[in-house]
């Protein structure tokens, strides 16, 4: 074994890298409720990060020892550490994306594919020609000439990463329980510190400690959570407000949703039915609001919508977004019934009192009365009736 490693210390820091993402599959950290595509993508970069911790110690135990199989274990063991560092960044940029609830861009797409031929075609190259690591007669590792490509690559995605957090942040009070930078800065400290000092394994546990404030902070974002729809509960509301009177800009949009015919779902069609029809609900007013603001589940089937956007026109704009997503809905869904929401807003600024949800609730009742002079209470949601 090459001078310089400490093969003891290197087992204790990956495995204890291993005890760390076991206690959290153990616990099930990986599941959000109501974000199962964020919780896919967390569980994969939790076992990926298990693998790298597992795979690592036995590439340096493995390191000047001569010997086919030890050769192998070489070989692909660094190959895949190489990739890793790829699966890490554009993990963690797919996990801040579909966080902050929006959608993976063509241009990020692009980007990560781009980086994905690259990185592996280097690596198929280097099987034939060593230009990312070499292999001498001993079976001693070496880095190559492009070694730098994958570290370079790293910090480019984790970088981004930031950015795409930090705009958004701007916009979205809420991401405040989702600090990104906590969990970036191990990563950066991790990959730091091995680069510069061949020998030592400190990156693997910096990866599982990164992915332990993920959970931790997806956690502790849940307590603001309401658990059936997914959305924020009204803890974040009076929190929402808190940060509007803190900004310079106090003004936004406040909109009120109640779904019409609700009972008449849980009657007709069961209450689990009813529980499916405010989740659907929920889900198309995160859809609508996306970026541009938080929905809250104030109470059974009513939520709010607190939208950054301040206008003349924000409210009939954003009513007839909503219900253009409802009647998409409704023609897709296959459900023997359909949703429907009344809907009232304002504009608001903070300096001019706290009464919003008074005057939102009033001029979502009034929608409401208006609707149901034209439809049967007892049977409006069935689809027959719509």
């Amino acid at each position: 074994m090459p001078q310089g490693i400490d093969l003891t210390a290197v087992f204790i820091a990956d495995y204890a890298g291993v005890l760390l993402l076991v206690l959290i599959l153990l616990a099930r950290g990986w599941q959000l409720p109501g974000r199962k595509e964020e919780g896919r993508i967390l569980l994969i970069l939790i076992l990926a990060s298990m693998f790298d911790c597992l795979i690592d110690p036995f590439v340096f135990a493995v390191d000047g020892k001569p010997g086919r199989l030890n050769v192998l274990i070489a070989f692909f063991g660094n190959s895949f550490l190489f990739l890793y560092n790829l699966i890490v960044g554009t993990g963690v940029l797919a996990l801040i994306v579909k966080h902050i609830r929006q959608e993976i861009s063509k241009f990020q797409y692009v980007t990560v594919w781009i980086l994905t031929i690259l990185e592996t075609v280097l690596l198929v190259i280097n099987v034939f020609k060593p230009i990312v690591f070499s292999l001498d007669e001993n079976n001693v590792y070496k880095r190559g000439p492009l070694y730098f490509v994958y570290i370079a690559a790293a910090f480019v995605l984790l970088v981004y990463c930031f950015i795409v957090y930090l705009k958004a942040r701007r916009k979205v009070g809420s991401l405040r329980y989702f600090p990104v930078w906590e969990f970036i800065l191990p990563i950066v400290i991790g990959v730091t510190i091995q680069t510069m000092f061949y020998g030592i394994s400190v990156q693997p546990v910096c990866f599982a400690l990164a992915f332990c404030s993920i959970v931790i902070n997806l956690q502790k974002e849940y307590l603001y959570i309401d658990k059936l729809t997914g959305v924020y509960n009204r803890y974040e509301l009076d929190k929402l407000i808190r940060y509007y009177m803190n900004r310079k800009k106090k003004q936004f949009t406040a909109i009120m949703l109640d779904l019409n015919g609700f009972k008449s779902i849980n009657d007709n069609h069961s209450h689990m039915e009813g529980d499916e029809a405010r989740r659907a609900m929920a889900d198309i007013f995160k859809k609508v609001s996306a970026d541009s603001g938080d929905v809250i589940r104030f109470a059974g089937d009513e939520f709010v919508m607190i939208l950054h956007s301040y206008g003349e026109n924000a409210v009939d704009t954003y009513r007839g977004m909503i219900q253009d997503a409802i009647d998409a809905y409704n023609a897709s869904s296959g459900k023997p019934y359909c949703l429907s929401a009344a809907i009232g807003g304002v504009q608001f600024d903070i300096d001019d009192g706290y009464d919003f949800i008074d005057r939102i609730d009033r001029l979502m009742y009034e929608d409401k009365k208006e609707f149901y002079k034209n439809h049967d209470r007892r049977s409006v949601g069935d689809a027959e009736t719509r």
